[in-house]
């Protein structure tokens, strides 16, 4: 096979194009933080509530946020994830640390009406249907509850974590947020450390889910942030770490460069500990296809993914996609690469 010079592979007006763009983002530089122990619900498999961080004090002085975020910009954090258990407790803390730190995104169950004034990226979590929720999440019409409360909102987005259960169900959830004129991106149930629980997947659901996704993904091309790459990264035999590396602290010892030299993940007392600092701690890394995880984890990888055309446009898509989920304002492009592409030294399944 011949070889591929970036300047070929780049040599396209379109290709050129996607390439100056998410280009111009390479200077965020992420890290997390629990802004509260509590939740208004109770999910199965909630990552939050494994370990001990749900034990740390929580620490609601304005003043002190407000300090942290100071700090965290002097040491080059350009991004925050803010997420807790549920973050739409605390809007105060939330407003605090967007007057600070004015690029991030909040993971929230949508419940709890984000005020307009925090201007991040709002996730707003979906597990199945109304009826799957009030089984595994306690909340009675809570698919209507979050578009009621996130309907014409730029901020959100809406994220549908797929579990073996739920995947018949992703075609009519969809098909209602597009009606909404919300837009969506997928997720995948990623087990605790420990979980043995009948959320875990199998061969036959990560194959049932691809195939899931990208039937959405043709059917609402206007609402559906995701690309065929970003399927079969997430939906693939083997999790994000064993495919790609995970540049995350607590699977990466290197201190020299990015997430492993810059990344923390605070708890609610302000504390962290280089060894748990995760983007979702406490998940079963082989298990782990987090959306949040890709989303650094993937992009990263650009040098191994600039090998052949289809390899590269497929990871242009996938950057494009993270983007357009985490950046407000940032509009999606077309897909670039529209066939399913293999993981670099890996096959498809």
């Amino acid at each position: 096979m011949a070889e591929w010079t970036f300047a070929a592979l780049t040599a396209e007006p379109e290709v050129r194009a996607r390439w100056e763009r998410v280009r111009r983002y390479f200077f965020l530089r992420e890290s997390t933080y629990d802004m509260t122990r509590r939740c208004n619900i109770r999910c199965e498999g909630c990552y939050y509530f494994e370990g001990d961080k749900q034990h740390a004090a929580e620490h609601g002085d304005p003043d002190a946020w407000r300090a942290l975020m100071r700090a965290e910009r002097d040491r080059g954090i350009t991004y925050v994830v803010l997420a807790g258990a549920e973050p739409s407790l605390v809007p105060e803390l939330l407003r605090v640390c967007h007057e600070e730190m004015p690029l991030g995104a909040i993971a929230s169950n949508g419940i709890m009406h984000i005020p307009r004034a925090v201007g991040y990226r709002i996730h707003v979590s979906v597990w199945g249907n109304d009826e799957t929720s009030a089984r595994i999440r306690g909340a009675r019409h809570m698919l209507a509850r979050q578009i009621e409360n996130y309907k014409g909102d730029s901020r959100a987005v809406f994220v549908y974590t797929f579990t073996p259960h739920n995947i018949d169900e992703a075609g009519d959830v969809v098909a209602t947020l597009a009606r909404e004129d919300c837009k969506v991106t997928f997720n995948m149930f990623s087990a605790p450390v420990g979980y043995s629980g009948r959320l875990r997947h199998t061969p036959e659901s990560l194959a049932r889910t691809r195939r899931t996704m990208t039937e959405l993904l043709a059917r609402h091309p206007d609402h559906v942030l995701f690309s065929p790459y970003n399927a079969v990264a997430h939906t693939h035999r083997l999790g994000l770490h064993d495919l790609f590396g995970c540049s995350y602290p607590r699977r990466n010892p290197s201190t020299d460069l990015g997430l492993g030299r810059s990344f923390r993940q605070y708890r609610t007392d302000l504390e962290w500990d280089r060894d748990a600092a995760c983007c979702v701690p406490d998940t079963d890394c082989p298990d782990c296809r987090h959306y949040a995880a890709g989303s650094a984890v993937v992009t990263a990888r650009l040098f191994r993914h600039a090998t052949d055309p289809d390899t590269f446009r497929s990871w242009l898509d996938y950057v494009d996609t993270y983007l357009a989920v985490w950046v407000v304002d940032y509009t999606k492009g077309r897909n670039l690469c529209e066939r399913m592409t293999a993981p670099p030294g890996f096959g498809l399944d």
